[in-house]
């Protein structure tokens, strides 16, 4: 049994001026292959009509070549989100491309090999790695792009449950706790500002981060098992169409929340 999607609302795919995210200006990071949930979000924001931004790092050239198979090309930036000084050209490079912000899709998660598999023996510089990357990360970005939300928005980011100890998972779940954590603080401080922070827990998917996690696959399995709604691993649709919503104005009384899109699994009994 699989998760099932409807043909997308709001106007042609790519059509500018229509949809669920018109006129929205939105930065997306962490696109790195067409089977990331950011290039999803990514496709799915322009078909609903937003004007886009993404940020890479590293392998730009592969996210330059993978831009180029969204509807419409958007501009791309470099960003290290652990690099103090690219934090703080980041609103520079965005303004030379977009006006303002509306919204921003946090996709970046980072724990080295030592993390996955070894809780008991992974170091702390290891450790430390993987929750400035994958949890502190998602703050300064928001202070980062913070003077262009002057008229308020929405950052979402991307989690993996962690109320339980997944296989392997190990400190990456830890650094998702602090994520999860970091949310509700990030909603207290910038609810003042109009700007929403919230979460989206998506189930396991095959993706070039998910393939990274030892015995990720026998999660996968039992997954569609037990989610009452049934689950795809190849289905990040889903994932980005919920992430497109919480960037709109359709929740605007929403923030510090976390919208688990994982067929139901969360909820159900071992």
């Amino acid at each position: 049994m699989t998760t099932t999607t409807t043909p997308s609302a709001g106007g042609a795919p790519g059509a500018p001026g229509a949809g669920l995210l018109a006129g929205k200006r939105i930065v997306v990071t962490g696109v790195i292959t067409e089977r990331s949930i950011a290039f999803a979000a990514a496709r799915v924001a322009q078909e609903q009509g937003a004007e886009i931004l993404l940020t890479g790092y590293g392998r730009m050239s592969l996210v330059e070549l993978v831009s180029r198979r969204l509807p419409r090309q958007p501009p791309v930036v470099e960003l290290d989100v652990t690099d103090p000084g690219h934090l703080e050209r980041l609103p520079e490079a965005v303004g030379e491309h977009l006006d303002g912000v509306d919204g921003i899709l946090h996709s970046i998660a980072f724990a080295p090999p030592s993390c996955l598999g070894g809780f008991l023996t992974a170091p702390w510089e290891d450790v430390a790695t993987a929750v400035h990357t994958s949890a502190y990360s998602y703050k300064a970005l928001a202070l980062s792009l913070l003077p262009l939300m002057g008229g308020g928005g929405s950052v979402v980011g991307l989690t993996f449950d962690a109320t339980k100890a997944w296989p392997a998972y190990d400190w990456m779940g830890v650094a998702k706790a602090a994520l999860e954590s970091a949310n509700r603080y990030l909603a207290r401080d910038l609810g003042p500002r109009g700007i929403r922070a919230n979460l989206v827990a998506a189930g396991p998917l095959r993706t070039t981060a998910g393939k990274a996690i030892p015995g990720l696959a026998r999660t996968q399995d039992d997954w569609a098992a037990k989610a009452p709604l049934g689950w795809s691993v190849t289905d990040t649709e889903s994932t980005a169409r919920a992430c497109a919503a919480l960037l709109s104005d359709w929740f605007p009384a929403t923030t510090g929340e976390i919208v688990h899109v994982d067929g139901g699994h969360h909820a159900m009994g071992a």
